[in-house]
């Protein structure tokens, strides 16, 4: 079976290569992106694998910016079909994608999710405001209206009803969705108010702030190995392992599927993922897959991933996109704006 070169793409995007010769250098269906969609992703695959005639999709957790940049990469079977996300598209990843070929793209929200600060469940319960966590992982802290490296090294010297205890946080990496929308709905959020320059973003990188990779999973073993530690990632992770974790409250409201579904939880965000239309029905599948994946069984308000621990959306809304990503309604730039 020969390899679908760069040049042999661009030969066949301009003669029309037809789905049958393409089909053939790929069956499975390949899914990368957001760790924090990977668990419902990985969810609806297995299902798909078992109750459909296609091949089980290959899904690795690469992060909602690795994924978006695979995804981007160009039209073939050496990029992939769909790419998970925990925030939405930016408009510099969409402008990359056209610039690389990949003009056709379809949108898919289907449900929200809380960003945690988890403990071991061993701690006493905490109480922690989106201020006294930005003081914890800002690289920089205002002190006498100047901007001074960040001395904290314990809680209690950030507020005296914080624990005595040292300041470790298990977070996500750069190419993270879930770094991203704990940037913008905490940092953000919280430094103009703080004494912060305007849109103060930048995470510490003296140790207290530990880049901790993808895979959310191993940030929860590390936490019930350091009862110091706090851990942040996806609600989804924390119901996985309620018994030993316990989430800290968060301007005084803590994470349930109630509060992030009514938006009154602060660090709560969308989940999406984006199709490659120009793969769609060339790559065998991938029409059934997404339409298993927004399909109420999966995501409706008793559907399965729900016991996952997603939150839905309402189901007007859940409707709405329903529709939308059965017509491939194409993405658009304006979308993504503002």
């Amino acid at each position: 079976m020969q390899t679908w070169k760069t040049t042999a793409l661009a030969v066949a995007a301009a003669v029309g290569m037809t789905s049958v010769a393409v089909a053939q250098e790929r069956e499975q269906i390949r899914i990368v992106g957001s760790s924090t969609v990977y668990p419902f992703a990985s969810y609806v695959v297995e299902e798909f694998g078992a109750t459909t005639n296609f091949p089980t999709p290959v899904i690795e957790s690469t992060g909602s910016g690795g994924g978006l940049r695979l995804f981007c990469d160009g039209v073939g079977v050496s990029t992939p079909d769909i790419t998970n996300a925990s925030r939405r598209m930016k408009p510099s990843e969409f402008d990359r994608c056209m610039e690389n070929g990949v003009t056709e793209i379809t949108e898919a929200l289907i449900g929200s999710d809380g960003i945690v600060l988890a403990q071991s469940a061993e701690n006493e319960p905490l109480a922690l405001t989106r201020e006294q966590i930005m003081l914890a992982v800002a690289a920089q802290v205002p002190q006498n209206g100047e901007m001074v490296d960040n001395p904290y090294t314990n809680w209690s010297q950030i507020d005296a009803s914080l624990p005595d205890r040292e300041i470790e946080i298990l977070g996500p990496p750069t190419t993270s969705g879930t770094r991203d929308a704990f940037e913008e709905l905490v940092m953000e959020e919280t430094a103009e108010e703080a004494g912060f320059p305007e849109e103060y973003t930048d995470i510490r990188a003296d140790g207290v702030y530990v880049d901790s990779g993808e895979n959310d999973n191993l940030i929860v073993q590390r936490i019930r190995e350091n009862t110091d530690a706090l851990g942040i990632f996806g609600y989804s992770f924390l119901v996985e392992n309620s018994d030993t974790l316990d989430a800290a409250t968060v301007d005084g409201v803590e994470p349930t599927t109630e509060s992030i579904s009514e938006e009154e939880y602060p660090v709560a965000r969308s989940l999406w993922f984006y199709i490659k239309d120009a793969h769609d029905g060339v790559i065998p599948g991938i029409d059934e897959y997404v339409s298993l994946f927004m399909d109420p069984i999966m995501i409706g308000p008793d559907g399965l991933l729900v016991e996952e621990g997603l939150i839905p959306l309402p189901a007007a809304q859940s409707a709405e996109w329903r529709e939308r990503v059965e017509d491939r309604v194409e993405l658009k730039r304006s979308d993504l704006e503002g």
